[in-house]
C-alpha cells in the first residue's frame, strides 16, 4: 500500500519541478566548480552536475513511461564513481608530494 502511495506521489509531481530542482543542483556545481580552489570540493561540485543530470534523465523517463534512459544513468553512475576513484588516488598522490591540493599551487607543474 505504501508503495502506491509513493508511486502516486512520484507521478503526481510535475516536470518543471525536476527540470527546477536539476537547472539549481546544475548551476550550484557549476558555481563550485568556476570559483573554489580544493580540488576535492571541485570533484564534489562535477559529481553534483552530474547527478543534476541523472535527476533529469531519470524525470523524463519516467515522465514518458521509458526505462532506457534510467539504464543509462546507471552506466553514468557507475562511470562517475570509477572517475573519483582515480582522481583521488590521484589527488593523494599530489598531496604526497607537494603538501597542497590548492589548484593554483597545481598549476606550477606545468613548469
Amino acid at each position: 500500500m505504501r508503495g502506491i502511495l509513493l508511486q502516486s506521489a512520484i507521478i503526481s509531481t510535475p516536470i518543471e519541478w525536476y527540470i527546477m530542482l536539476s537547472a539549481v543542483l546544475f548551476t550550484i556545481g557549476a558555481c563550485g566548480v568556476m570559483v573554489k580552489r580544493n580540488a576535492i570540493i571541485i570533484f564534489a561540485c562535477v559529481e553534483l552536475m552530474l547527478n543534476a543530470v541523472n535527476l533529469l534523465l531519470v524525470a523524463f523517463s519516467s515522465y514518458h513511461s521509458d526505462a532506457s534512459a534510467q539504464v543509462f544513468v546507471f552506466f553514468i553512475m557507475a562511470v562517475a564513481a570509477a572517475e573519483v576513484a582515480v582522481g583521488l588516488a590521484i589527488l593523494s598522490m599530489i598531496y604526497r608530494n607537494l603538501k597542497s591540493i590548492d589548484i593554483n599551487v597545481l598549476s606550477k607543474l606545468k613548469h
